[in-house]
């Protein structure tokens, strides 16, 4: 085994070891994302697009890949969208020189064919919509590895919430995935299993991450309350710790 040293990580010395490898490979794979609107508004330099940038910034290059090599996984994105954001029938890539951008395509009353908007006159939650989704399921990945997002319904309307988490359920059929969310919209719902949760509450300084605890498993369990009743009124949090034994040797 390689030696310990004070101010590193353990594991990526010992990663060189085969027992060791998988655990490594696995945990530097996830790819967190925090999808920034204005970001993907901007004109982008074209690159492989093989994986989503954290802000969605590449998102360009992605789509104009999926539409090559992944056609299928591009139009199920599509289908989603068009739920989340009535009338989108579509999204692309557009070239401008040696720059590129994202477009739009949107069913106009009046008119038989889709009219084009660029992304400038697309909303913030249009474009974090898209960005989720992107996120869920357009990874290049040979193996289907984890995916985090920080608020992924955030500026959309709250009757989108319900599609938002069906496209969560239907990538979790591929990959883990992982969600922090503040909205009670999003965990309004009974099909949101105790298991499924994680709650969080900071304390005198000290943050604690567990399941939630036993009156909050209970009321989920029996549908006494939805995850997301429980928050609004602040009931959703985790479980005590024990507390820590004595040490019977010294």
């Amino acid at each position: 085994m390689p030696p310990a040293a004070p101010d590193r990580l353990y594991l990526v010395a010992a990663a060189g070891i085969e027992a060791f490898r998988n655990v490594f490979d696995g945990l530097a794979a996830i790819n967190v994302y925090n999808i920034n609107p204005d970001a993907m508004r901007q004109l982008q330099r074209p690159e492989p697009g093989d994986r989503l940038r954290r802000d969605g910034s590449n998102i360009a290059s992605v789509l104009e890949r999926l539409s090559r090599d992944r056609p299928q996984v591009k139009e199920r994105i599509e289908e989603y969208l068009g739920q989340v954001v009535t009338g989108v029938t579509g999204v692309s890539r557009r070239s401008y020189g040696a720059w590129e951008a994202i477009e739009f395509r949107q069913a106009v009353a009046g008119d038989a064919k889709p009219w084009t908007f660029q992304a400038t006159s697309m909303s913030d939650g249009t474009l974090r919509a898209l960005g989720v989704l992107v996120a869920l399921f357009g990874g290049g990945d040979s193996v289907a590895t984890p995916v985090g997002i920080e608020e992924p319904e955030a500026a959309l309307h709250p009757a989108a919430a319900g599609v938002l988490l069906g496209a969560l359920r239907d990538a979790c059929a591929h990959r883990q995935v992982f969600l922090t969310t503040h909205s009670p919209d999003l965990l309004d719902t009974p099909t949101i299993k105790p298991e499924e949760l994680l709650a969080v509450r900071a304390e005198g300084g000290v943050t604690a991450v567990g399941r939630v605890d036993r009156a909050g498993e209970r009321a989920l369990r029996e549908s006494l309350f939805t995850a997301g009743e429980l928050l609004r009124v602040d009931q959703l949090a985790p479980a005590q710790q024990p507390a820590e034994q004595p040490e019977l040797f010294s």
